[in-house]
């Protein structure tokens, strides 16, 4: 198998960027761009580190983000499994990727930027739920913010089609490493116990 290692190779194959996928990149939050990610209630977060790079989802039921101002992004590192593998990049690389999805829209937004943690009561507290707050904040500072070409989610028909039957269920996953782990209890009971861990 040929291994292209050369950018000018790349380039060859692939020629010069449409124009627009270029003039469309920002590097603050214009109006549009604020309104669009306020929608969003889902983003992917990208990280590297010295061991290998890590992306993980992040949700919330409304906005999943703050917007603090033009160039500043707040977002809340809520309960999860305390793996912190994207916390400890940031910790060691600054450098982070957010991609933005909204239920029902096929295009989707990027932003590039740096980021640290804070545990600072103003950050945690201004994402409040239900008495609770998160552990850390991660602030980013953003770079580059664009959106992406819808032809990726049209693709895979994201929104129109659930194949979910039959797949593996998380019991499975960990059951395969475990014998002993009991992942019919762990999938019937997860809903139930996720219930009070959300925030």
């Amino acid at each position: 198998m040929r291994k292209i290692t050369d950018l000018e190779d790349l380039s060859q194959l692939y020629g010069t960027p449409v124009p627009a996928s270029l003039t469309k990149v920002m590097n603050g939050l214009t109006p549009l761009y604020r309104r669009w990610i306020d929608a969003s209630r889902f983003v992917v977060l990208s990280t590297v580190g010295p061991e290998g790079t890590d992306a993980s989802p992040r949700g919330d039921d409304g906005p999943v983000v703050k917007l603090v101002d033009d160039r500043t992004i707040w977002l809340p590192d809520w309960r999860g499994n305390n793996r912190i593998d994207n916390l400890r990049n940031i910790v060691r690389d600054p450098r982070v990727s957010l991609m933005f999805m909204v239920p029902g829209c096929n295009n989707v937004v990027r932003v590039n930027g740096s980021a640290f943690l804070t545990d600072d009561p103003e950050a945690t507290g201004a994402f409040e739920q239900r008495g609770r707050h998160p552990k850390t904040v991660i602030v980013i500072e953003t770079e580059e913010i664009y959106f992406q070409c819808a032809k990726a989610l049209m693709r895979s028909g994201l929104w129109s089609r659930d194949d979910s039957e039959g797949l593996p269920t998380p019991g499975d996953f960990v059951k395969a490493v475990d014998a002993d782990f009991d992942g019919a209890a762990y999938d019937s009971g997860y809903v139930e116990y996720a219930k009070d861990r959300m925030w």
